[in-house]
């Protein structure tokens, strides 16, 4: 959810630079870019489709989550010239970090959980679990490793939607963003 508000508003403000220095966006050139539906896919089945998400052990999907997280570290270093894309992938190397060290899931914290879906039937969710079928693993706070660098954020409780993301998620939304800005600007190309 940050990151595709990230993306949006990157591409509105894009649009206005550019209209507002009567000129055109500039096209965003990068390279193997393969690489992230090669992460994406994978993801797609493991953590968002029911169908294939419900039968996925957790054997198979935290492996998942750390291989394609470690494609989608290399599309950044393989673009790290262009805008934004250091802080991207300071990111996803603060994501990959935590998860590593938890199981090859990203752990959740029990408060976090409870005020993420405060109605969650009695056993939806279980200590040392996956959560669902989130990337997410459920891990008390004395567990965790790293928990400063978990989904233990939250939207303010005025936004109805709920959804929890860690630091990492916020600088993967910053250079996304940037990146996306920076097609605003006639001046600076984006470098391959």
């Amino acid at each position: 959810m940050i990151l595709l508000t990230a993306v949006i508003a990157g591409l509105i403000v894009a649009l206005i630079r550019a209209r507002a220095g009567e000129r055109q966006l500039q096209p965003l050139r990068l390279r193997f870019e393969w690489l992230v539906v090669l992460s994406f896919i994978p993801q797609l089945f493991a953590f968002h489709l029911p169908a294939t998400a419900e039968r996925m052990p957790d054997t198979l999907a935290a492996p998942i989550l750390v291989i394609t997280q470690v494609l989608l570290i290399g599309f950044c270093w393989l673009n790290r010239k262009a805008p934004g894309f250091w802080i991207l992938g300071i990111g996803l190397g603060l994501n990959f970090l935590v998860i590593i060290l938890n199981q090859g899931l990203m752990p959740i914290s029990p408060e976090t959980v409870t005020r993420l879906v405060p109605d969650a039937p009695q056993g939806a969710w279980q200590v040392g679990e996956r959560m669902g079928y989130s990337k997410d693993i459920v891990l008390n706070i004395t567990e965790s490793k790293l928990w400063l660098l978990s989904d233990r954020l939250m939207l303010p409780e005025w936004i109805p939607y709920r959804v929890a993301f860690s630091i990492g998620d916020i600088f993967i939304a910053l250079g996304a963003f940037w990146l996306l800005w920076s097609l605003g600007d006639p001046d600076k190309k984006v470098k391959e």
